[in-house]
């Protein structure tokens, strides 16, 4: 696959030598244990909170209103009986609102006409009578015994968990959901879950990463293996866009194949997100600390941010692609570091994370 690099023909005139142990240190801001403070699951998650439906509020929060709101608190109370944990109960909040927005629908949809209530759950036999279905407490406490048959599932992120229980299609579907149902729980239960900023909804390991998966420095691998093309000098390769350089300055990642998910290296802020003279499409992450990350070859309906946006590690931020100076669907995937491209298998490496 080929994989032009987006940083253009003046950054062939400079190769940049960096010591990666420098940019180590500046990049752990604090070193693991700090950053181990965004793993899974949050202190005190493993206690469940309450709230009487018949106390909330006429108000609206995350832009939901009070009758949805009401049924975020049956949902809420049903998972506190089982003596589930508050990260539990917020899944099955963001649950409710991927499926339904928190409404109690008597209609089904393309994928399953059957399907019905706040979790849009099907008439299978698995989720009781239609009446149990529309039942915003006994179709809540169905679904939080199937979550409880998900082996692991705080080693999970929040909406994978979620999938496993609903089969949807999409298993990132519910992961756009999860800001919204963590201000929703807090705000019903008046307390801080520990769940804000990412918290919950990332998850860390101890030893070799999972593309997506956020280990102890903070780092995730932005795609699945393998790496088809490496950092440095390479033949010229043709493309629908144009020649390539002669120096290509990312690795070129399998990551899944066209339309595969791509993931934030680290947590950081939207940049850019802009065309090449070629016509790529790249998203270009800041870091902080004058590190930079740069995803290569997305279609642009397959970018999932937008300018701005505060993204967390092992968040998946767009869709691969083949546009601009590429032969194939891949992930082209750039460190820079105070305006210089580096060697990434290099530098994530120094970071934890090794392909």
């Amino acid at each position: 696959m080929a994989g032009a690099s987006p940083s253009g023909v003046a950054a062939i005139l400079a190769v940049p030598v960096l010591a990666f142990g420098t940019v180590f240190g500046i990049m752990l801001f604090g070193g693991p244990a700090a950053l181990a403070a965004s793993c899974n699951p949050a202190p005190g998650s493993e206690t469940g909170v309450s709230i009487d439906p018949e106390t909330v509020p006429n108000t609206t929060i995350a832009g939901y209103n009070h009758d949805q709101l009401v049924n975020a608190a049956h949902i809420i109370q049903a998972g506190k009986d089982l003596q589930l944990g508050v990260r539990d109960q917020t899944i099955g909040v963001m649950t409710a609102m991927g499926e339904s927005s928190l409404n109690i629908l008597d209609r089904g949809d393309a994928a399953g006409p059957d399907s019905r209530g706040l979790f849009q759950q099907r008439d299978n036999g698995a989720w009781g009578s239609y009446e149990d279905r529309m039942d915003p407490y006994i179709s809540s406490t169905n679904y939080f015994k199937a979550l409880l048959k998900i082996e692991a599932r705080d080693s999970l992120e929040p909406t994978i968990a979620a999938n496993r229980v609903q089969r949807n299609a999409d298993p990132y579907h519910y992961a756009r959901f999860w800001d919204a149902a963590v201000e929703v729980v807090e705000y019903l239960a008046g307390t801080d879950t520990g769940l804000r900023q990412g918290n919950g909804n990332n998850v860390c390991a101890g030893g070799e990463t999972i593309p997506g998966e956020v280990n102890l420095n903070g780092w995730a691998k932005p795609g699945a293996g393998p790496v088809n093309g490496g950092y440095g000098p390479r033949g010229i390769i043709d493309t629908p866009a144009g020649p390539t350089p002669a120096f290509h300055f990312g690795i070129d990642l399998e990551a899944g194949g066209c339309e595969g998910p791509i993931w934030a290296a680290q947590a950081g802020t939207v940049s850019q997100v802009f065309q090449d003279l070629s016509g790529g499409w790249i998203v270009e992450v800041d870091h902080g600390g004058g590190v930079v990350t740069w995803y290569a070859h997305m279609y642009s309906n397959g970018i999932l941010v937008e300018v701005g946006d505060k993204v967390e590690a092992g968040q998946m931020i767009a869709r691969v692609g083949s546009s601009g100076m590429s032969t194939a669907c891949h992930l082209h995937f750039e460190v820079h570091v105070s305006g210089d491209p580096v060697d990434p298998v290099s530098f994530l490496a120094e970071v934890g994370i090794t392909y």
